[in-house]
């Protein structure tokens, strides 16, 4: 199962006006961000997660991991973002935000036996973060455009440590929160279910709200102005109905990523 998600897409609201460029196959370039042509910076991070197999699962798997961080748009007049690779950015921002769920397909888990298979889901959505060179605080939300078509939010803290200028560690909680359709898709058992299942599962109308409270342990580790290695381990414990679904054989639910990362800068 292929695991999907954005990491600090971030469109900082200010840029100074004139920094440098690292640009994919040549040195570095002076850039002034009133320059006519568009721009664009951004992360790619491609490594391996492993995950519980669905929410709720007594058992994990191991997936390709991919991650996508936005740095720079130039666009007509407006910057957003800034295109030196070692600027951290501080203050107020605004960020997009996605994250892509696996299907949860019965015929892998037979435990759910007489259950409907989910489809795959695909959210979007937007947040604000307020970060420092020693803190930030952020909260997003999204919506299923495709899969669940539900509304979900998230809000997160990290505390930053510098052991040397190339090492980042980061440690904070975490919150996440669905509306009842979510709540539904994934920890709900419906009639038909409960009965094809019987005598495992019984029926169970699952309710929105507060789903999961976790914490992030994190690494980032810049190798050069292109390359770094980030990692990550969280731990999530479901909450109400995610926790009293017959879904959810174990409410610790435990994972972890690593990856390397690389930077592109292109200008048209």
């Amino acid at each position: 199962m292929l695991r999907l998600t954005a990491f600090a897409a971030l469109l900082a609201l200010a840029a100074p006006a004139v920094a440098q460029e690292q640009v994919a196959g040549t040195g570095p370039v002076t850039l002034s961000t009133q320059g006519t042509g568009p721009a664009l910076g951004f992360t790619l991070r491609t490594g391996v997660a492993t995950a519980p197999d669905y929410f709720g699962a007594d058992g994990s798997e191991a997936a390709p991991d991919l991650g996508f961080e936005l740095n720079y748009l130039r666009l007509g007049g407006f910057t957003f973002g800034n295109p030196d690779p070692l600027y951290q950015p501080e203050g107020f921002g605004v960020t997009g935000s996605f994250r892509y769920i696996g299907d949860r397909d019965v015929a892998d888990n037979p435990e759910l036996a007489g259950f409907n298979d989910v489809d795959a889901a695909l959210e979007l959505g937007v947040g604000l973060r307020y970060a420092t060179s020693d803190y930030q605080v952020f909260g997003a939300v999204r919506y299923g455009v495709i899969g669940h078509e539900a509304w979900v939010g998230e809000l997160g803290a990290d505390v930053f440590v510098r052991p040397t200028d190339r090492l980042t560690l980061r440690a904070g909680p975490r919150a996440f929160f669905a509306d009842s359709d979510y709540a539904s898709t994934y920890f709900g058992v419906t009639a038909a279910e409960a009965a094809a299942s019987a005598p495992a599962y019984t029926q169970f109308n699952a309710s929105g709200g507060l789903m999961s409270t976790g914490v992030e342990l994190g690494a980032g580790y810049r190798i050069n102005d292109r390359w770094g290695v980030d990692a990550a381990v969280s731990y999530d414990r479901l909450r109400n109905d995610a926790a009293d679904s017959p879904i959810s054989l174990d409410d610790s639910q435990v994972s972890a990523r690593i990856g390397l990362t690389r930077r592109f800068t292109l200008g048209f």
